[in-house]
């Protein structure tokens, strides 16, 4: 795994981007806070090497960011978190290559072995409904 990588987190609950950026300075990561995909999208800043997103937040979800994202050429590994899961959307964001799938409330354990997969760049994709 390599040190210092940049994780970009993408939840419209405050609670949630914060307790998910102390996990990831814990970890020895950046840690970019995003309250939305168009917040997110607006940033003047690098790619992160990888995003941890909710799905379903107000104005664009985390499914339409990681389509708009690939068809602008940026394939950046996700981490996809959601209260309601949907079969139809786990499908999708798993086909585009998403790393995991997990159903809110998540683990931390889970989530630190995620972002270690998506920063190896390998592994079996993950999706816990």
């Amino acid at each position: 795994m390599r040190q210092s990588a940049t994780i970009a987190i993408l939840d419209d609950d405050a609670g949630v981007r914060a307790a998910l950026a102390s996990l990831v300075r814990a970890l020895g990561h950046r840690a970019r806070s995003f309250a939305s995909p168009e917040a997110f999208l607006r940033a003047a800043e690098p790619d992160p090497d990888c995003l941890i997103l909710d799905v379903q937040m107000p104005g664009m979800s985390g499914d339409a960011l990681q389509a708009r994202l690939l068809a602008e050429g940026r394939p950046i590994p996700a981490i996809f978190m959601t209260a309601f899961p949907q079969e139809a959307v786990r499908a999708r964001v798993m086909a585009a290559g998403a790393v995991a799938f997990l159903e809110k409330p998540v683990d931390c354990d889970e989530i630190a072995a995620l972002i270690a997969e998506a920063l190896a760049g390998g592994g079996a994709p993950q999706t816990k409904v």
